[in-house]
């Protein structure tokens, strides 16, 4: 998918959110990894050791929130780039805008200075509501690349996903399968027995038909290749709505308008 910056991302990838960093390095393909879930180390390691050259590896990591400011961003920066033990990064998120810090605009600003350094290709935000993005792009000029967000089946996030299309920014989803919940539930294997896929495969299918990047957590081999497996079949009209009909508003993780979350996705 082609970003608003020119850069272009994988449409589907892996997250290592609670991936135990003995199991991160085994489990990383291309990854999603952030400096608050303390596995950045390892999933370094795992890019370094693959036979993919750097390039068509896509990697992502989340600034800490105790870390949002100018100079502090700066130096966490840093610390995880020496983590990662990487040159470059492809994509670098604010992890919450924690409003009543008041902290997310400088945030972003050492963001831009990063990547016009070219030490970021693409720079984005992560769980930012539509007044959070709108205080940002008036305070800099500066659109978002992405923002990643919780999304799944029973929070559609259609009023976010818009606003995003309005203003040119990329939707990414955490959370996709619902952490799991999804995929038991009725309406979702129903679909999946007709399609003769897997419940994981169909919810993955309709993400990526809305338009989302998305970002799957596994630690098996096995799951993580039939997660990639979702591009040779699509889902009818009436099945999109269907899934889509599950929304209920089940926010499963914090609030960004409350939260000062220290973890999270």
């Amino acid at each position: 998918m082609t970003l608003n910056d020119g850069n272009s991302i994988p449409a589907l990838g892996l997250g290592v959110f609670q991936i135990p960093p003995a199991d991160t390095e085994e489990a990383v393909g291309a990854a999603d990894t952030a400096a608050a879930y303390r596995n950045e180390r390892e999933t370094g390691r795992a890019v370094a050791d693959s036979d993919v050259p750097r390039d068509q590896l896509y990697v992502v990591t989340k600034l800490a929130n105790a870390d949002q400011g100018y100079d502090s961003t700066l130096r966490a920066f840093d610390a995880s780039m020496d983590r990662l033990g990487l040159e470059y990064l492809d994509l670098y998120l604010i992890h919450w805008p924690q409003p009543a810090l008041n902290t997310f605009v400088d945030t972003f600003k050492a963001f831009a200075h990063l990547r016009d350094q070219g030490r970021i290709r693409s720079i984005g935000v992560s769980n930012f509501e539509p007044e959070h993005l709108t205080v940002l792009i008036d305070a800099i000029g500066i659109v978002p690349a992405v923002n990643q967000i919780e999304l799944h089946p029973r929070f559609t996030q259609q009023e976010l996903r818009e606003v995003h299309a309005q203003r040119g920014i990329a939707t990414e989803a955490w959370a996709p399968l619902g952490r799991g919940a999804l995929l038991t539930h009725p309406t979702i294997t129903a679909v999946a027995a007709e399609c003769g896929r897997t419940p994981a495969q169909v919810l993955l299918r309709w993400h990526i038909q809305l338009g989302n990047i998305v970002i799957p957590k596994s630690v098996s081999p096995s799951r993580i290749a039939s997660n990639l497996d979702v591009f040779d079949f699509e889902l009818s009209a009436n099945e999109m709505a269907t899934i889509c009909s599950l929304d209920d508003g089940t926010r499963l993780g914090p609030n960004p308008r409350t939260s000062i979350s220290q973890a999270g996705e």
